[in-house]
């Protein structure tokens, strides 16, 4: 069986390859656990009020702070695993 550091990135080559784009949920879920897998906890300011895209990708990965790398690292795999079956 595969190293989780494999799967990872495996999963990250697959989620370019989804025949249906995710909706924005699923890509700001992808878009946080892939964040704190890979540099741990948010940093730096919340973006402003009219920064939209900026401030929801923030507010997603602060979401999941205190969760451990290997944690979203699963995470994200169950999520391109379940996506990817979705068609």
């Amino acid at each position: 069986m595969a190293s989780l550091e494999e799967q990872f990135k495996t999963a990250q080559a697959e989620s370019r390859q989804l025949k249906q784009r995710p909706d924005d949920d699923s890509l700001l879920e992808i878009y946080a656990y892939f964040k704190q897998a890979t540099e741990g906890d948010v940093s730096g300011d919340r973006p402003g009020a009219f920064n939209f895209v900026a401030r929801a990708k923030y507010d997603a990965w602060a979401a999941r702070q205190g969760m451990k790398p290997e944690v979203a690292m699963k995470a994200y795999v169950k999520l391109i695993n379940h996506l990817k079956a979705q068609g």
